[in-house]
C-alpha cells in the first residue's frame, strides 16, 4: 500500500450519525478514499449524517471531490426507507456540488430514489478507473443485489458494498435483484488477483474486514460450485 492512500472505514451509529436509531440498527459502513498528497477524496455511500462525514474529511485535511455509490438503496444514498426519510447524496449536494459516480445500469434507480438530477450523476462502465488525485480506483460492475451494484478496488482493498459481506451476500428479492446475476458477480470477485481485503457495506459479522481468501474459505455463499448448485441452495 502506498503512503499516499487515504482510507477510512466509518460505521454508522458509532463513527458518524451517533444516536441515530436507524443508522445504529442498519450498521452501514461509509468509506473515505483519497490521496494524502493532493488532499482529494471521495466518500463511498454517504447517508444518515453527511455533515459528519464532511467533518471527518475536514479534520483530516482532505477535501471532497466526488461520491461513489455502490447502489441505490436509501441506507447507502438516502431516500425513503422503512417509513423514514434518510439524508444522503441530495443533502450532500446542497452543501457541496460534486459528481456522483454510479454504474450506468443504476443511474435511473439512484435518480428516482434520491431525487437528484441526472446531471449530478456520472455513469460508468465495468472496469472504469476513477483517479482521485493520483490514486486509481477500479470500478467493478457486480449486478445481482441491484442491476447496477458496483464494487471498488483500490490497491489491496475491495470495497464490496452489498454484493459481498464477510458472512453472506446481498439479498436478491428486492426490485431489480437477480439471484443468478449475484452468483456470477460473487464468482468474479472470487477470481480477483492477489488477496485484497474485503470491506463490506454493512457490519454483519464480528470483524469489519477480512482477506478475500478468508472470505472464500468461510463464507457459505462460496460453497456452491456451479450455478445449478447455487439454485438448489438458494432457491434461485
Amino acid at each position: 500500500m502506498t503512503d499516499r492512500l487515504y482510507f477510512r472505514q466509518l460505521l454508522a451509529g458509532r463513527d458518524f450519525a451517533v444516536g441515530d436509531p436507524v443508522a445504529t440498527q442498519m450498521v452501514n459502513f461509509a468509506y473515505l478514499i483519497g490521496d494524502r498528497e493532493t488532499g482529494d477524496a471521495v466518500v463511498v455511500d454517504p447517508a444518515y449524517a453527511v455533515g459528519d462525514l464532511l467533518d471527518v474529511l475536514a479534520q483530516d485535511g482532505m477535501r471532497l471531490t466526488g461520491v461513489l455509490a455502490t447502489h441505490h438503496h436509501p441506507d447507502h444514498v438516502g431516500g425513503e426507507m422503512l417509513g423514514f426519510s434518510l439524508p444522503g447524496i441530495a443533502e450532500l449536494l446542497a452543501v457541496q456540488q460534486v459528481p456522483i459516480h454510479v454504474n450506468g445500469a443504476e443511474t435511473e434507480w439512484v435518480r428516482r430514489v434520491t431525487g437528484v438530477s441526472g446531471a449530478d450523476l456520472r455513469a460508468h462502465d465495468h472496469d472504469d478507473v476513477l483517479e482521485v488525485g493520483a490514486i486509481p480506483i477500479r470500478l467493478l460492475h457486480t449486478p445481482g443485489h441491484t442491476p447496477g451494484s458496483q464494487c471498488f478496488l483500490v490497491e489491496d482493498k475491495l470495497v464490496s458494498g452489498d454484493t459481498l459481506f464477510l458472512e453472506g451476500c446481498g439479498r436478491t428479492d428486492f426490485p431489480g435483484g437477480d439471484a443468478e446475476e449475484i452468483y456470477r458477480s460473487l464468482q468474479a470477485l472470487a477470481g480477483l488477483p492477489g488477496d485484497p481485503v474485503v470491506y463490506p457495506g454493512h457490519q454483519y459479522s464480528a470483524e469489519p474486514s477480512a482477506a478475500l481468501s478468508d472470505v472464500k474459505r468461510t463464507n457459505f455463499v462460496y460453497r456452491p460450485r456451479s450455478l445449478d448448485e447455487w439454485k438448489v441452495m438458494f432457491g434461485g
